[in-house]
């Protein structure tokens, strides 16, 4: 398999030279970016596999760039940013991020999201019906979840919220996202029909739902399906 191009889009030196740095040292073929419209150039010019994206850019915002990429490109996008409000994240992700990191941030949590965005790549390619998290495995051709092999008794909203959850692969999906997907776009403010389906499936699902495993809360934005129970990706 030929290295995982990331074009890199970061205005600091300092944190350029970090993420070059780790991003390297985990393998990636590096393409750095300083400005917006550097990166939509390289990103027509390179086809990144992935890409991570700074907001607060020095010619123009981040939300532009990550627009300009989704006109034409479904690279993952791991959006970079100071921006710790909840509002912000979400409308991100509602426009075409993958994910998202709030600066500052360590080396063991960006590489747990790098892996989450190149599994969700790669699984994309092979388009496996079947996406399993630890031993949870929900069949998304046939329609069925398993727990340790035993078949789960969902209803067909509480399916459809799982099915919704695996199929973005890890990324984290947004309440609007979520809202829209299960229940249609007249609900999409409707939260608590969201927040009482997941509280259900973890019931299910989950050993202690308390501690959830499976179910990541991303507060205030929405929730994530934790792939193969890697600690650094979940929680």
């Amino acid at each position: 398999m030929s290295p995982i191009r990331v074009l890199m889009v970061e205005d600091d030196p300092g944190l350029g030279k970090f993420l070059n740095a780790c991003l390297k040292k985990q393998g990636y073929l590096v393409v750095p970016a300083t400005t917006g419209a550097e990166a939509l150039s390289l990103a027509r010019s390179h086809h990144p596999d992935l890409v991570l994206l700074d907001l607060g850019l020095p010619d123009m915002d981040g939300m532009e760039v990550l627009r300009g990429l989704r006109t034409w490109s479904q690279a993952p996008v791991v959006v970079l940013s100071a921006r710790s409000q909840e509002r912000q994240k979400a409308e991100a992700l509602d426009s075409g991020a993958d994910d998202y990191l709030t600066k500052p941030f360590g080396v063991v949590e960006l590489t747990a999201r790098l892996r989450v965005a190149v599994r969700h790549l790669l699984r994309k390619e092979a388009a496996e019906p079947v996406v399993a998290a630890g031993d949870l495995r929900v069949d998304l051709e046939s329609r069925k979840a398993t727990l340790k092999g035993e078949d789960l008794h969902l209803t067909p909203l509480e399916f459809r919220l799982l099915a919704a959850l695996a199929r973005r692969q890890g990324k984290v999906a947004t309440h609007q996202q979520l809202l829209t997907e299960v229940w249609g776009s007249s609900q999409a403010d409707q939260t608590q029909y969201l927040h009482l389906y997941m509280r259900q499936l973890r019931h299910k699902i989950e050993a202690d739902p308390k501690r959830p495993r499976f179910f990541r809360t991303e507060s205030g934005v929405g929730y994530r399906l934790v792939l193969d129970q890697d600690p650094a990706a979940g929680g």
